[in-house]
């Protein structure tokens, strides 16, 4: 009779796990999610899950792995206990040096919620970048409004730098935040609070235009002059927002410096990553991105290769959605990753 009992015991509770485990969970992406965002905020962060969710999810991505909006993707189950058991978490890797085989970061500057981050792809590996928002501190920059809202070009800059950065880091890179702000965090808020908070790495920055920009310039060749040593790819990106007048739309545009064949290359493809997606996402709208040569101080006097990119006009009604609603936000910063992820695979072949 026991004997009984017990293979019945066994197969309700197989029949029932069966049947919570058919039950998939699944979820559409926000706009301008990756894979690794879209499972990180289903609660499935780390290289596990990614795989899983490719193999789940084949028929339905566009490509290999671009998610599509509207469409629901098969969530990877959870599995229990995972957290960051055996995993290794460098704590500030924006600043230490590389650490091979690491399955995370914390970087404490992207915000409580996000300061962990899974890496999940190694297309990066062997990389190294140097992100720079414009302006901060006593300078805002320039300054659009919509209502009695302002809108400052330095909050929004360095919103898409954290993302960016962030984004970069899960693909296996080494990353340097030069300019910083160490409450803010990535912000999903439409109006971004205004502050004078942000450093070059801790120090305070100078009113003054050329020393500010002799500030980051001296930062990152300090940097690089030990990077070089450790890594074959080393970019500089300096992210800013154009202020013309409200009634011209830009798209983004991108400058390169005179000297340099691999910041000409950089800002190419990036420009041509814009197109395509833009090609893909708004088919009808077109984009008039450009490419130019331009004898910037930060693009003539930073030691790696560099490219400066302006997302758009602070002053245009069109232009400030591309600022102010968070997806477009995290949309330009993964662009901008996929723009370096072209170009770091064309030194590699």
């Amino acid at each position: 009779m026991k004997r009984i009992f017990c293979l019945l015991a066994i197969f309700f509770y197989t029949f029932f796990s069966l049947a919570v485990w058919a039950q998939e969970e699944r979820d559409s992406p926000r706009r301008g999610e990756g894979i690794s965002t879209f499972l990180e905020r289903n609660k499935r962060p780390g290289k596990t899950y990614y795989t899983e969710f490719l193999r789940l999810n084949e028929k339905k991505l566009r490509g290999k792995e671009e998610l599509q909006l509207g469409v629901k993707y098969n969530l990877p189950p959870l599995k229990s206990g995972r957290g960051n058991q055996g995993k290794e978490v460098v704590k500030g890797s924006s600043q230490k040096s590389p650490a091979e085989g690491r399955k995370s970061v914390y970087e404490p500057l992207f915000g409580k919620k996000l300061a962990n981050v899974q890496i999940t792809s190694n297309r990066l590996r062997g990389a190294c970048f140097y992100i720079v928002s414009g302006h901060g501190g006593p300078d805002p920059g320039a300054i659009g409004k919509i209502g009695k809202i302002e809108l400052h070009e330095d909050e929004y800059a360095y919103d898409v730098a954290l993302r960016l950065a962030r984004n970069l880091l899960q693909e296996g890179a080494e990353v340097r935040i030069i300019i910083q702000d160490a409450k803010d965090g990535i912000r999903d808020d439409h109006y971004l609070a205004n502050s004078k908070r942000e450093t070059c790495m801790k120090a305070p920055i100078p009113l003054n235009q050329v020393a500010r920009l002799q500030q980051r310039c001296a930062k990152i060749n300090e940097l690089y002059k030990k990077d070089r040593q450790n890594y074959k790819y080393c970019r500089a990106i300096f992210l800013h927002v154009d202020s013309r007048s409200k009634s011209h739309q830009t798209d983004v545009f991108f400058y390169h410096s005179k000297n340099k064949p691999d910041s000409k290359r950089l800002a190419t493809t990036m420009k041509s990553t814009f197109g395509s997606k833009y090609g893909k996402h708004q088919p009808n709208r077109g984009f008039t991105g450009t490419v130019s040569e331009r004898n910037l101080y930060v693009l003539a006097n930073t030691s790696p290769a560099s490219v400066f990119v302006e997302l758009g006009n602070i002053q245009n009604s069109f232009d400030q959605r591309r600022f102010v609603i968070s997806s477009n936000r995290q949309a330009l910063a993964k662009w901008l990753m996929e723009g370096f992820i072209i170009d770091y695979k064309r030194i590699q072949r």
